[in-house]
């Protein structure tokens, strides 16, 4: 049977092997030898789970057993540890012959695709950090901008044209208004197209308050368990809204994870969440009976990103920023009011 096969190995420039049912290599061809860095003898002489990356050695036996029980092997993937120590993918398809306890198996060396493959997410990865952090720059910066633009407006506004002789003064500081009335424009116009790009792949649908609370509270079910949080939850008045599904789980998510993590020490948490429809403004309420803040020193940063408002090491200042954005860039509105121990409500207005 060898004998027939000797041409084929021996110019294949694929990986071409035969090994025994009992872990072993019976016949390697050149290519595979050139490739390892091993003879023949070496080889045959170790069983091939020496041969093979620890880390996929028991991915490795489960479908040598597979074969064992004649099932053939079909793209399956590993590494191998050359002679020189270095790895190389492998992509195997692989035939049992039950009669003779052997197993026919061609491997092609996919290291160099693996690596491309590598770079790849690597630079979607950076091109995603990169993305986020222009995005964030775009949103920084039109804010900060507009703050000392609309503080220039009313500085030209407190101004007394009457008090001024000269007509040419006069006409600057109107031309000066004007100017910076044209870029506070340009400004908004640039974070409303922005918002406008940012929720174009994501499609809003009419979602309801309960299911996506369910859903919430399953995927951190056992969080919430051992944290012994009690729900106090009524949505009769506004069963659900126009909203982008992901967007409200993340809402949800955040709100809910931050009462568990800011609770009072011995204090289960109390989560309340209730809607309303108030001469046609869609609400909803979110309150809790956690630690809470001071509002009046820290009530105008809860929103911004990166801001932390007790000593706990598992915050990262994202939660609420994101819960904020989501929320206002589909139109709606978030407010808070808080007091030191005796928990945080946060009031939702959907457009």
């Amino acid at each position: 049977m060898y004998l027939q096969l000797e041409p084929l190995f021996e110019q294949s420039m694929d990986c071409l092997c035969i090994a025994n049912y009992d872990g072993y290599f019976v016949k390697t061809n050149p290519a595979f030898v050139k490739l390892l860095g091993y003879s023949e003898e070496e080889l045959r002489s170790k069983l091939i789970s020496e041969f093979i990356y620890e880390e996929d050695r028991k991915l490795t036996a489960a479908h040598r057993e597979k074969l064992k029980k004649n099932v053939p092997l079909i793209n399956f993937e590993n590494r191998y540890v050359c002679k020189n120590g270095e790895l190389v993918w492998l992509h195997w398809t692989s035939i049992p012959m039950e009669k003779e306890q052997l197993i026919y198996a061609i491997a092609k060396d996919v290291t160099y695709k693996k690596e491309l493959e590598s770079e790849r997410i690597s630079r979607l990865s950076q091109l995603s950090e990169v993305n986020e952090k222009l995005k964030r720059l775009n949103y920084t910066t039109s804010h900060d901008l507009r703050s000392p633009l609309n503080n220039l407006i009313s500085m030209v506004d407190l101004i007394d044209p009457s008090k001024i002789e000269d007509a040419e003064t006069v006409e600057i500081l109107s031309f000066i208004r004007l100017s910076a009335e044209g870029l506070k424009a340009s400004l908004n116009l640039l974070v409303d197209a922005s918002k406008q790009n940012n929720i174009l792949a994501e499609k809003q649908e009419m979602i309801g308050f309960n299911a996506i609370l369910l859903k919430v509270q399953k995927a951190i079910g056992t969080l919430i368990q051992n944290a012994g949080t009690k729900f106090e939850v009524d949505f009769s008045a506004l069963e659900g809204v126009e909203f982008i599904p992901s967007y409200m789980e993340s809402v949800f998510l955040n709100l809910i994870t931050n009462s568990i993590k800011y609770a009072r020490p011995s204090v289960p948490p109390i989560v309340s969440i209730k809607s309303s429809c108030i001469d046609g403004v869609k609400t909803l309420v979110y309150s809790d009976n956690g630690m809470g803040f001071d509002m009046d020193k820290v009530g105008h940063l809860v929103f911004s990103l990166n801001q932390k408002f007790h000593g706990n090491k598992d915050s990262k200042g994202v939660g609420l920023y994101l819960v904020h954005s989501h929320i206002t860039c589909l139109g709606g509105s978030i407010t808070v009011d808080s007091r030191v121990n005796e928990g945080t409500t946060f009031t939702i207005g959907f457009k």
